[in-house]
This record gives C-alpha cells, sequence and structure tokens, in this order.
C-alpha cells in the first residue's frame, strides 16, 4: 500500500486488485463446513464480507488518494508535489491509461460532487474530510 496515493488505476487494475483481496482472505478464512450435508466448500464474496468487517483494498486505495489529494490542493498549485500529480506531461500516454487527476475527478463523480472543481472542495477542509470519510464508506461492487 506504500504510495497508493499516487497510484492512477484503470478499471480493470481495480478489479484485479480485489479479485487478490478476495484471494488472500479466502486463504486466510478457509473453507466453511455446510450445516445440513457436512459438506466442505469455498467461502464466497458475501461471506468473506461478513467475516472481514474492514473495507476493501479499493476503497482503500480511493480514500488515501483523495485524503493526498487534499493534502496536494492546500498545499498550492507551485509545490512540487501539486506540479507532478497534476501535471500534463508531453507526449501521448496509453488508450485507456487516466491521470492521476482523472481519478480524483471519477471519485468525486461518484459521491456527486463530480461538477465542482475538486482543488476549490479541497480548500474547506471540514468539507473535504467529509467527503473522504464517504469515499471510505462506499460499498464497491
Amino acid at each position: 500500500m506504500y504510495g497508493c496515493e499516487t497510484w492512477s488505476l484503470t478499471l480493470r487494475e481495480e478489479q484485479r486488485l480485489k479479485v487478490c483481496g478476495y484471494r488472500v482472505l479466502r486463504r486466510i478464512f478457509g473453507s466453511k463446513r455446510e450445516e445440513v450435508t457436512g459438506e466442505w466448500r469455498k467461502l464466497s464474496n458475501e461471506d468473506i464480507n461478513e467475516l472481514y468487517s474492514s473495507p476493501n483494498i479499493v476503497r482503500l486505495i480511493k480514500s488515501r488518494r483523495m485524503r493526498w489529494a487534499g493534502h496536494a490542493a492546500h498545499r498550492g498549485r507551485e509545490e512540487g508535489a501539486c506540479m507532478v500529480l497534476m501535471g500534463k506531461p508531453e507526449g501521448k500516454r496509453p488508450l485507456g491509461r487516466p491521470r492521476w487527476e482523472d481519478n480524483i475527478k471519477m471519485d468525486l463523480q461518484v459521491v456527486g460532487c463530480g461538477g465542482m472543481g475538486w482543488i476549490e472542495l479541497a480548500q474547506d477542509r471540514d468539507k473535504w474530510w467529509a467527503l473522504v470519510n464517504v469515499v471510505m464508506k462506499l460499498r464497491v461492487p
């Protein structure tokens, strides 16, 4: 998770992270024995969500990315971190690869604040922290 605040994830990468997370949790919790038939079966994702109350890895990454975006916005556009994260490098990026700022905008759209500028939103710390908490509590399918 080190440095996940700066990751720019595609939907495919998010899905692969979720699958990997469920695979690890399935290995940790083991199999489940059916009460009626007595047979052993693998845990489903719903079973794992009931057993493991912490948020999945994608929600954790999104909330950390939002928290870091607020920090970068408070520092100002001319600071090094903000310039690197929001900069538009020369040349072309691979097809389908979002920029970091695009991920922040997509996360805000899910919360319902997509039409607003995220830098202006981040200037109000209390409102921004409320948005970070909402992103953390979202149910990511």
